[in-house]
């Protein structure tokens, strides 16, 4: 199971949030995602856990808790879109 989680901490490292996930079950890997510019957290990231029994007890425990001073939200992720997906429908191709 892919586990969105937001609103966390900029200082909040990977360590950190695999360590209050842990407490729910198995996890794969764990990715805050970084500005690349800054080089600082966005304030998001995603937590894998292979069992979805342990994601959705971890989801449910977690989400509007406080982690590092800050209340988290922990979601199962949405697939990520195509650059290509068009709201209407329709096809982005010009061709």
């Amino acid at each position: 199971m892919n586990i969105f989680v937001a609103k966390l901490n900029f200082d909040t490292n990977e360590s950190e949030l695999r360590r209050a996930f842990e407490e729910f079950g198995t996890v794969d890997t764990v990715k805050i995602i970084m500005d690349k510019f800054t080089g600082r957290s966005k304030g998001f990231g995603f937590v894998e856990m292979p069992d979805d029994n342990e994601g959705n007890q971890a989801i449910q425990n977690l989400n509007d808790t406080e982690l590092d001073g800050r209340t988290i939200v922990a979601k199962v992720a949405e697939p990520r879109k195509s650059s290509y997906d068009n709201p209407r429908g329709r096809s982005n191709n010009r061709y």
